[in-house]
């Protein structure tokens, strides 16, 4: 979802509507000047789109400990090299990714930040950036993850109803 603007889509919707609605005349001409601020607090903010991606993984942390749990028999039986094994231990990967996340993300941003949307100096927010980039390619690992374990898993059930 990246653009020329740097991976904001929604600023490069407010300003191609900023530039619209400076074109309207008349009457339109308040509602010109309401609607950039509105747009503004409609759309979501670098921050909630962080948490956003956060709120989004975070319920299949449940899921990896189910497929965890489900593989672990497979990858003891079938030795630490094995594809079950091998899916076991990306999701354990994946599971250390979020809380990996967590922390740091926790660590460069207070609760004023995260959840009241305190201004963020030039630095945080550089720093925000990068933590949009990371919680991406956590999001990424966490999913892939995910669906590699189900198609291993699927693969032995497969195998199973063979015998």
């Amino acid at each position: 979802m990246t653009n020329l603007l740097g991976g904001r889509p929604v600023l490069g919707a407010m300003l191609a509507g900023m530039l619209l609605l400076a074109g309207c005349r008349g009457e339109k001409k308040q509602e010109a000047k309401d609607a950039p601020s509105q747009m503004a607090k409609d759309a979501p903010s670098q921050m909630e789109e962080v948490i956003a991606v956060h709120d989004e993984v975070m319920p299949e942390m449940k899921t990896i400990a189910n497929l965890v749990a489900e593989l672990k028999p497979l990858a003891d039986s079938t030795g630490q090299d094995s594809q079950y094994a091998v899916a076991m231990q990306d999701l354990q990967a994946a599971h250390q990714s979020m809380m990996d996340w967590m922390q740091g993300f926790g660590n460069r941003f207070d609760h004023e930040e995260i959840m009241k949307g305190k201004a963020l100096s030039e630095e945080k927010q550089a720093w925000l950036a990068e933590e949009q980039e990371k919680v991406e390619a956590m999001r990424n690992q966490v999913l892939g993850s995910i669906e590699r374990a189900r198609e291993v898993l699927e693969e032995a059930r497969k195998g199973a109803d063979r015998e």
